[in-house]
C-alpha cells in the first residue's frame, strides 16, 4: 500500500469515527422524539446507519492491521506479471490498447486503472509473460488481449 492510500483510508476512518459519535447520536435523538419506536422509520435508518458505520470502521481497522507497504519498483520479477505489476495490454479484436496495475483490494479503483489483485481479470493475467496472448471471459463475451509490456514502478 502506498502512503496516501494509508492517509486516505485513516481519513475515512475519521469521518466515520465523526459520523458515530457526532452526527449519528443526534439523528437518533431526533428520531427518538417523534414518537413511537416500532414504527418510526426514521429511528430505524438511523440505526442501522450507526450499525453501517460501525462496520466499516471495523473493516478498514482490520485491514490496515494486517496492512503490508510493499515497493512494487523493488520487485524483480522481470516480465512476469505477480502482483504489484503494471500491464500493458491490446486488445487482438479491436486493437484497443489498455494498462492496468495489479493492486491490493483496498487500492482497487477501475477508474484509474487500479486493478485488484483477486479480481477475475488480474487472476488471468497473474502468471503470465510479456508477449504471451490470454483469453478473458467478459460480461459482454470472450476478449482475446496480448500482453505488450509488464513493469514495476511506484
Amino acid at each position: 500500500m502506498k502512503d496516501q492510500l494509508l492517509r486516505k483510508l485513516q481519513e475515512e476512518i475519521t469521518a466515520l469515527d465523526r459520523e458515530l459519535k457526532l452526527e449519528l447520536p443526534k439523528e437518533i435523538k431526533r428520531a427518538r422524539e417523534l414518537g413511537d419506536l416500532r414504527e418510526n422509520a426514521e429511528y430505524h435508518a438511523a440505526r442501522e446507519q450507526q450499525g453501517f458505520t460501525e462496520g466499516r470502521i471495523n473493516e478498514l481497522e482490520a485491514a490496515l492491521s494486517y496492512a503490508e507497504v510493499i515497493d512494487v519498483s523493488r520487485l524483480n520479477a522481470g516480465s512476469k506479471i505477480v502482483f504489484g505489476a503494471t500491464v500493458d495490454l491490446a486488445d487482438e479484436d479491436s486493437g484497443e490498447e489498455v494498462s492496468y496495475q495489479i493492486v491490493g483490494d483496498l487500492e482497487a479503483d477501475i477508474k484509474q486503472r487500479l486493478i485488484s489483485v483477486s479480481s477475475p481479470f488480474a487472476r488471468a493475467l497473474i502468471g503470465k509473460s510479456e508477449g504471451d496472448s490470454f483469453e478473458f471471459q467478459a460480461p459482454n463475451g470472450t476478449r482475446r488481449y496480448e500482453i505488450t509490456s509488464v513493469r514495476y514502478q511506484s
